[in-house]
């Protein structure tokens, strides 16, 4: 679903470039900003389970840091490129800067698919990941966290290995982690809730009922899952999923005009959001090609699985009745489709402000993790709501005052706070 020749470092650079030009940021400081500060580049050889050793590629890209720690995922994926982890490491310090958080902007990951490789495989590749990287990341340096095909196992994994290595208990090292070896209550619904505490609010000031709407969603991992309950619970109704078949190596749409229903559609789902084709037909859902989520009749769009997922070609297949674009997903809208999308006046919330509650409970569940003590979980996804809605609302002040897109101004409200922060440090 990726159109080839398409380059996430270069739109994530693109969007940054038009954004600093608005702001009339200095040649310096757009030289140190649309670029990361430092990247790690390494092999991690793995003996696999018929003791053939493997070497796998793994990275570890810090974009900036001039407001604290980097933060950002570890994602494990067989078409993983250095510049997709560039643009994933930029988004992030946008994310941070424009939710007010004081961390910078981070992501690292392995080319790999974890469902070639066994238990012990994925162990020894986490231990080997930390082995090359463990000098550079930490609770005051570099803070990882699980993304595309991890989880907390292979966070609790990292978290030990850094551990022997260190000789102390670090649980701030990382976030992510099970609940009792660090993790925080709330965290596993965080983005996916985030996603829809902007929906709410965008729905409110759109003046639409939300028990009045319908959505269509791109993905069933943790995000979409999440993003679906919290919405359902609202009484909005999801008439339309899809996900990838990992059995055929293609996407499918599954479609109930009554609206899915969740733990069914959980129930015939695996660890990695694919569903089972066959149950789902057996349970009377419409299987059509995957790109049919974008070509629904419904009020709202939720792309919530990889990016490039919105494109000038893609974006065509939008129906009328679409009022509301909100991305879970890291970067599925290029610039192009952009364009379109703000002619056609649907509102978008982009990603690095719809779907930043995770990395909002990451910094929640790093300060429990580093004053060793831990919150119950309605003040976890109380203190959510409360960052999400003000940070929404900013966004949402700016883009009316200055007659500009939502992306627009969170890109100007990110970008200026780290700008500032790095004059304020001496850097530029």
């Amino acid at each position: 679903m990726t159109e080839t020749g398409f380059n996430a470092y270069k739109m994530a650079q693109d969007q940054f470039d038009k954004v600093a030009q608005q702001l009339d940021l200095d040649q310096a400081t757009k030289e140190l900003l649309r670029q990361p500060l430092r990247e790690y580049h390494f092999l991690i050889p793995v003996r696999m389970d018929d003791g053939k050793v493997k070497v796998f590629r793994g990275f570890r890209i810090q974009h900036n840091d001039a407001r604290g720690p980097c933060k950002g995922g570890i994602r494990f994926h067989p078409q993983e490129t250095a510049d997709t982890v560039r643009a994933l490491s930029m988004w992030m310090t946008w994310k941070c800067a424009v939710l007010d958080l004081p961390l910078g902007g981070g992501k690292g990951g392995a080319i790999c698919d974890p469902h070639d490789l066994s238990q012990r495989e994925q162990e020894l590749l986490c231990r080997g990941w930390v082995q090359q990287i463990c000098r550079d990341i930490g609770p005051f340096r570099d803070v990882p966290a699980p993304d595309v095909m991890t989880s907390g196992q292979h966070m609790l994994w990292i978290m030990d290995e850094y551990e022997k290595i260190t000789g102390g208990r670090y649980p701030g090292m990382i976030t992510g982690k099970p609940v009792g070896f660090g993790g925080s209550l709330g965290r596993t619904e965080a983005t996916g809730y985030g996603v829809i505490f902007c929906l709410r609010e965008a729905l409110l000031d759109l003046g639409m009922d939300i028990k009045k709407t319908t959505a269509a969603v791109q993905g069933f991992g943790n995000v979409a899952q999440y993003a679906i309950e919290l919405y359902q619970e609202y009484g909005g109704i999801t008439t339309i999923v899809s996900c990838w078949d990992q059995k055929d190596k293609q996407s499918y749409a599954y479609k109930k005009s009554e609206g899915v229903n969740l733990d069914e559609l959980r129930s015939i789902s695996d660890r990695f959001g694919g569903i089972n084709k066959q149950k789902a037909t057996s349970l009377g859902y419409e299987s059509l090609p995957g790109d049919n989520w974008l070509s629904a009749p419904v009020d709202i769009l939720i792309p919530a699985a990889l990016e490039n997922q919105l494109t000038a070609t893609t974006i065509k297949k939008i129906q009328k009745t679409v009022k509301i674009i909100i991305e879970g997903a890291n970067g599925p809208t290029t610039p192009e489709a952009d364009e379109h999308i703000n002619n056609q006046k649907i509102l978008t919330i982009p990603d690095f402000l719809a779907n930043a509650g995770g990395v909002v409970c990451s910094y929640f569940e790093q300060v429990q993790s580093n004053m060793n003590y831990y919150w119950d979980k309605n003040r976890v996804l109380g203190e959510l709501d409360d960052r999400m809605t003000k940070s929404f609302h900013d966004v949402l002040n700016l883009s009316k005052k200055r007659n500009i897109s939502m992306r627009d101004a969170a890109y100007m409200i990110a970008i200026s706070r780290v700008a500032e922060s790095c004059k304020a440090r001496g850097w530029v």
